[in-house]
């Protein structure tokens, strides 16, 4: 499901630079002009999480393997290291709201960052994390933590008149549809999540008489529309495949489909989440069963490529493509 991805070198870098741009545009005009209900606090306190967690684990890593680390050697390459730590901390504090506290920010950021070394797929020489850094962070919060929310949705567009709430939202559609295009390559995924939540609303409509309208109503806010075209997208975690990125993107809308007949909010970041961690398993169930085909392993837990491998034969179409 993961063979030949584009995701790499520097149309890597150039996806990862545009997305730091866009969300950091996002987030400054969100608390100076939209109405972010966040302190200015959230974000430079998930940051600084972010960069740290992300600098620490990469030390560690570098002595254990005998290198350099990655963001020495110049201004460039430091910058270059921490785009994708931005990027999860600005995403953390802009969708968790947990009104004035800021230890739930900081526990989610360190969990983000955190779950790109504890949970990885290895295969030969290369190593990948499996879940969304940012939505693993934010669904780990929401689920130790009940009392911790997502932020409310008019925060976006509450400052704006009526045509600013129409053009904010095309302006990321827009941004979003030429990112992916362009770097990502994950347009067959996005089509195929849009359409099955427009399929699981008229299923639920049909058989549960959920009224129509209100089953499509998430559709239209602003944070779906960035879940859509920058979280359910993440080229590290997501397969690169056309098909794979179908049945993936299918996939989340059925597993949101199913939370939300057990009445379990906040299904957006859970989908995405149980998508992945049976993506996970799905991998190396599906690897144990070619004979004879290239062993891999599943590495659960400590520093990349530290801890103790599983064997997972089959898996050897994946490559290291993220830090």
């Amino acid at each position: 499901m993961i063979g030949g991805d584009k995701w790499q070198g520097s149309e890597r870098l150039g996806g990862l630079r545009r997305f730091a741009v866009a969300i950091t545009v996002l987030n400054l005009a969100g608390h100076f002009f939209l109405g972010f209900e966040q302190s200015y606090a959230q974000p430079l306190c998930s940051l600084a999480t972010a960069y740290g967690m992300e600098i620490l684990l990469e030390v560690v890593d570098a002595r254990v393997n005998g290198r350099r680390p990655r963001f020495l050697g110049s201004l460039q390459a430091a910058v270059d290291f921490l785009l994708s730590p931005h990027i999860t901390g600005l995403a953390v504090a802009m969708l968790l709201y947990s009104n004035a506290r800021l230890w739930p920010t900081i526990f989610a950021s360190a969990a983000a960052v955190g779950s790109k070394s504890v949970f990885r797929v290895a295969a030969g020489k290369g190593t990948r994390h499996v879940f969304n850094p940012s939505n693993f962070g934010i669904a780990l919060t929401l689920l130790l933590f009940p009392w911790v929310g997502i932020a409310p949705p008019y925060h976006f567009t509450e400052n704006l008149p009526a045509v600013g709430r129409w053009l904010l939202p095309a302006v990321v559609v827009l941004s979003g549809t030429y990112l992916n295009a362009r770097f990502t390559h994950r347009l067959p995924l996005i089509a195929a999540w849009v359409s099955g939540f427009s399929l699981q609303a008229l299923v639920r409509s049909l058989i549960f008489h959920t009224p129509v309208i209100a089953a499509l109503l998430p559709m239209t806010g602003v944070a779906f529309i960035l879940f859509t075209f920058y979280m359910v997208t993440d080229p590290a975690t997501t397969p690169s495949e056309s098909w794979s990125q179908v049945v993936f993107g299918a996939a989340v809308s059925i597993a949101y489909g199913l939370l939300v007949l057990f009445h379990i909010v906040f299904g957006l970041f859970f989908a995405l989440m149980i998508v992945c961690g049976l993506r996970l398993l799905g991998l190396y169930v599906l690897g144990a069963l070619r004979v004879g085909a290239p062993a891999t392993r599943l590495e659960v837990g400590g520093v990349t490529g530290r801890s103790a491998p599983l064997p997972v034969p089959g898996a050897a179409m994946l490559e290291r493509v993220d830090p």
